[in-house]
């Protein structure tokens, strides 16, 4: 999956877990000044995305992320295979 098209699923994610409007989302949005996501709702996306990747966000790599683009950048690197 390309970048671009982990961040428009990563949008529709966003929107239908917390009712946003996809118009208003882009890489930059930060999760929670901009969107009001708050430490639960971050744990909840972090569930929401392991159920449907399989795979889990490390701690370390999860407590970094700020904005839509960060959460595409932490997916693409669990869907990038090991060299």
């Amino acid at each position: 999956m390309s970048s671009a098209e982990l961040q428009s699923w990563v949008i529709d994610l966003l929107a239908d877990m917390f009712e946003l409007d996809k118009a208003t989302l882009t890489a930059d949005s930060n999760l929670y000044e901009d969107l009001d996501i708050d430490s639960i709702d971050a744990v909840d996306l972090a569930v929401k995305l392991k159920q449907l990747t399989g795979k889990r966000l490390q701690p370390e790599v999860f407590k970094t992320i700020r904005t839509i683009g960060d959460v595409v950048d932490a997916l693409a690197g669990l869907t990038e295979p090991a060299v």
